[in-house]
């Protein structure tokens, strides 16, 4: 399945894809995909519908394919060809961050850049959407606990993450640096996570073009390292890294400015598309 969040930013109801690539409303069936509706007995119910009995939702304004996230656990340097483009060893270990709530943002929804922004980036990534807790998993247990996946761009303001010392993740939390959608793809959909195409294009150029296969530490090991250092709970994100070509990475750098577009792909997971406007 494919679900989906609509509406004005604040009041989005349930929705799901049809196979015509339509929102149906899942309106008296479910009011809202929350972290309890990632469940498999909810989501076993919501396969059972005849979705030619539901309403097509047209025009409507996509949001976060699941409210109340509880955290964002991101993955940085997670493929060898990024950590090559970036002039970084590859890590011995998941170098772990968080991206704050507060970034939270619709797939579509503008990206504000920050006062004071100079190197502002973009980061195409898969994202791992937690179905029930999890806690000392093991490798060969992971998927039992995973809902779905989505496509997150890991924004990201390189001199507030890089040049102003500490840790990267006031470089990652500005207002609307998270945009997250359009869907949740259940995983019975995605057989082969580890070999998923993903793309992104910055005025209509792309700059990113990757797959998941090159993922130095993949989906089943993510899910049950992070596992044994906090429990994951139920609509949490993680966010599984980026394949190179980074603005960063080109020669000459190149930084998200006013009125850029930005859109970006991962198969089988759908297209986000923002608007990148200052904040004045």
């Amino acid at each position: 399945m494919k679900l989906v969040r609509f509406g004005d930013k604040g009041s989005e109801k349930a929705g799901i894809i049809d196979d015509t690539g339509a929102i149906r409303s899942l309106e008296g069936h479910l009011d809202d995909i929350t972290p309890q509706s990632l469940s498999d007995d909810v989501l076993d119910k919501l396969r059972t519908i005849d979705l030619e009995s539901l309403d097509v939702v047209e025009g409507a304004r996509i949001g976060t394919p699941i409210s109340n996230i509880g955290k964002i656990v991101c993955i940085g340097l997670n493929y060898s060809d990024h950590a090559a483009e970036a002039d970084m060893e590859v890590p011995p270990e998941p170098v772990i961050f968080m991206k704050a709530t507060s970034a939270i943002n619709g797939p579509d929804d503008d990206v504000i850049l920050p006062r004071g922004s100079q190197k502002t980036d973009w980061e195409c990534e898969l994202a791992i959407v937690i179905g029930k807790e999890a806690k000392y998993v093991s490798e060969e247990d992971t998927f039992d606990y995973v809902a779905g996946y989505t496509i997150l761009n890991d924004i990201s303001e390189r001199a507030f993450q890089i040049e102003r010392a500490g840790q990267w993740v006031k470089g990652k939390s500005c207002d609307t640096f998270a945009p997250i959608g359009p869907w949740l793809v259940t995983r019975d959909e995605v057989l082969d996570p580890q070999n998923l195409s993903m793309w992104l294009d910055v005025n209509g150029k792309r700059f990113q073009e990757g797959t998941t296969e090159t993922m130095v530490y993949g989906v089943r090991h993510l899910v049950s390292y992070l596992s044994q250092f906090m429990s994951l709970q139920p609509g949490d994100v993680i966010s599984t890294g980026t394949p190179p070509g980074v603005g960063m990475g080109q020669n000459p750098a190149v930084y998200l400015k006013d009125g850029d577009v930005m859109s970006l792909g991962i198969q089988g997971l759908g297209v986000q598309t923002q608007k990148v406007i200052s904040d004045t």
